[in-house]
């Protein structure tokens, strides 16, 4: 096997750098006088440690020349050996206590740093989740908090202290012998290093490979056992399989790699101290024999040596660990980095929280998800507090913008959105939220209890509140023949349930957020024309004193509506209640013949 030519990338480097300018302000958080001083007081603990063990080859030298015929009585020895344990225990115990003092720390950078990227996920715009892979997204957070703690243990446990280590050591061995002792072991040390970290930088492209391919094999199994239906229903179990199997392969290939670079950089690092090692025990030994040296200060030089090789041999595997571990955070701090596409300006203002009816206001309102393709074409309503409006027109003209728009998933790129009087993007996003109640087309529930989905709507609502929630949505019968109740599991992404049952829970769920303004976007169109009627009076009442905006396409749906208006091509091309449509003769009127033809289609076929 050849390898490539041993060159340190420099734009990894200043990743790896950026990375851990990232991670400072984790480790020396503002306003925590007590993660700080943690911080200190493991410093302190770890300098401690390392002092003591420098001091045990001196200890141990002079026992050793003591014990030599005629020097010193047995009490001499005996204090040495004595004063030799002691230091191991003080060394050991001050280890321990750095350990145990930066262990908090530790874990509440991993908390911190998990929990922002959490929180920063949701406050990324739509826009980023529908383009998102929620498999590597979810490994580059789990990777990336382990990283966190691989980084600070083996960094601050294993680096720092042999660093220092070797500083103490080679300043001892100038003093008690002379410049060569130290130049030797310093040279010996820096080839070291410097070999390992340019070897090292070298394989940590085979890690980048298995993080990628590692990714891209998650987020395959991952979309194909969420999507297990639809694998049955083309069945393409062994399509699926190959995918899978080719992407693990391409892992294979780089964990294997990765693997034999580490036994060349062991070799490597195993020949530099070995000669390291015997150049400064010839030196010492030429010491002995010409007689500048003794037996103690021979055995010294060889246990110092020995005692800052162990962690050096150790310290290949750490940096190379450390170097994956920076990777691995790199681009958890790279998500981190990425800007929120809707942010609140600051000073937004807070909607109130009562339950009165809002006004709705789309002010000649121009969008396009992309800057060559407009959805909305100046798009202009109003909707009174306490007023329904309906939005309809053919597949594509643009009315899920709408409600997407109003719960203020994009920002329009002109014109404005207005509730009561204020641009929605004045207004805070916690608060705009919290005042829209969303029945959405296509509903999604937790992998958990029906309880746990309807009570989502107001967490802390008591079990009363959930039931009259679930008996408006005329849900509540039917969770009573279940035989766990209201504790049945829904199954991943709510699969469990039909999709009726899936959309009463979720208007129950509205239901029994209360909200000032209600969002119905398809909310019926999975359920049956009984079921449907009796839903549609539960809305009805709903709506009541609230400001609802509903998407429809079935019309029968909004023929109550306060107002309709009709969307083609994301222009309004009319608009009037379901009378003066009809009466006008135009598209509102060719889709509700359209629809009754359809209907009597329907039941013919069903008569038959």
């Amino acid at each position: 096997m050849r390898a490539a030519p041993v060159t340190p990338p420099s734009p990894l480097d200043r990743n790896a750098w950026r990375t851990i300018v990232d991670l400072l302000p984790y480790l020396w958080p503002k306003g925590e006088g007590s993660t700080r001083l943690r911080v200190v007081l493991a410093t302190l603990f770890l300098v401690a440690a390392k002092v003591a063990n420098v001091y045990i080859p001196l200890i141990y030298s002079r026992a050793v020349d003591a014990l030599e015929p005629g020097k010193a009585m047995l009490i001499i020895p005996i204090g040495l050996i004595g004063g030799y344990g002691l230091l191991r225990v003080a060394s050991a115990g001050f280890a321990e206590l750095r350990d145990a003092t930066f262990a908090a720390v530790q874990q509440r950078v991993m908390r911190k740093a998990g929990m922002e990227s959490f929180r920063h996920m949701h406050r990324l715009s739509l826009r980023f989740h529908l383009d998102r892979q929620t498999g590597g997204l979810s490994r580059n957070i789990e990777r990336g908090t382990t990283g966190i703690e691989l980084v600070l243990r083996l960094a601050v446990f294993n680096i720092l202290p042999t660093l220092f280590e070797v500083c103490l050591v080679t300043a001892i061995l100038w003093h008690m012998f002379d410049w060569r002792f130290a130049a030797v072991t310093f040279t010996a040390v820096a080839v070291y290093l410097t070999f390992t970290m340019m070897f090292a930088n070298w394989r940590v492209q085979f890690r980048r490979t298995m993080n990628e391919t590692d990714n891209d094999s998650r987020t395959k199994a991952v979309d194909s056992l969420l999507n297990y239906e639809t694998v049955k229903y083309f069945g393409n179990e062994q399509h699926e399989s190959a995918r899978y199997d080719k992407a693990l392969a391409r892992f294979e290939t780089a964990a294997v790699k990765s693997q034999v670079t580490l036994n060349m950089l062991n070799i490597g690092q195993a020949a530099i101290i070995a000669g390291g090692l015997s150049l400064v025990m010839l030196m010492a030994a030429q010491g002995v024999r010409d007689g500048t040296m003794s037996v103690g200060k021979f055995v010294l030089v060889n246990t110092y040596l020995m005692q800052l090789y162990q962690p050096l041999n150790f310290i290949g595997f750490v940096y190379v660990q450390i170097k994956q571990g920076l990777v691995d955070m790199e681009a958890m701090f790279r998500l981190l980095a990425t800007n929120a596409e809707i942010k609140d300006r600051p000073g937004a203002i807070t909607l109130p929280s009562s339950h009165n009816a809002a006004e709705v206001v789309f002010d000649n309102v121009v969008f396009g998800y992309r800057p060559d393709r407009t959805i909305l074409h100046g798009v202009s309503f109003t909707v009174r507090p306490g007023e329904s409006l309906a939005v309809v027109g053919p597949t594509g003209a643009g009315k899920s913008t709408i409600n997407r728009l109003l719960f203020r998933f994009y920002d329009v790129t002109g014109g404005a959105i207005r509730i009561d009087g204020t641009d929605l993007r004045d207004i805070s996003q916690d608060s705009l939220r919290a005042a829209i109640g969303v029945v959405p087309q296509d509903t999604v529930l937790f992998n958990d209890t029906i309880r746990y989905n309807i009570a989502y709507g107001r967490p802390g609502a008591t079990d009363a509140e959930i039931e009259e929630a679930a008996r408006l949505a005329q849900v509540h019968d039917f969770v009573l023949r279940l035989p766990d109740g209201y504790e049945t599991r829904v199954g991943e992404r709510g699969l469990k349930l039909s999709g009726g049952e899936k959309q009463r829970v979720a208007i129950a769920r509205t239901i029994l957020k209360n909200p000032r303004i209600l969002i119905l976007d398809e909310a019926t169109s999975a359920l049956d024309t009984r079921t449907e009627q009796e839903i549609q009076l539960a809305l009805r009442r709903l709506s009541r004193n609230r400001t609802t905006l509903t998407i429809a396409h079935r019309l029968s749906t909004v023929v109550d509506s306060d107002q309709i208006i009709v969307l083609d091509q994301g222009c309004v091309v009319e608009r009037g209640t379901h009378t003066t449509l009809l009466e006008l003769g135009g598209v509102y009127a060719r889709m509700w013949a359209l629809q009754a033809e359809q209907q009597e289609f329907a039941a013919d076929l069903a008569a038959q």
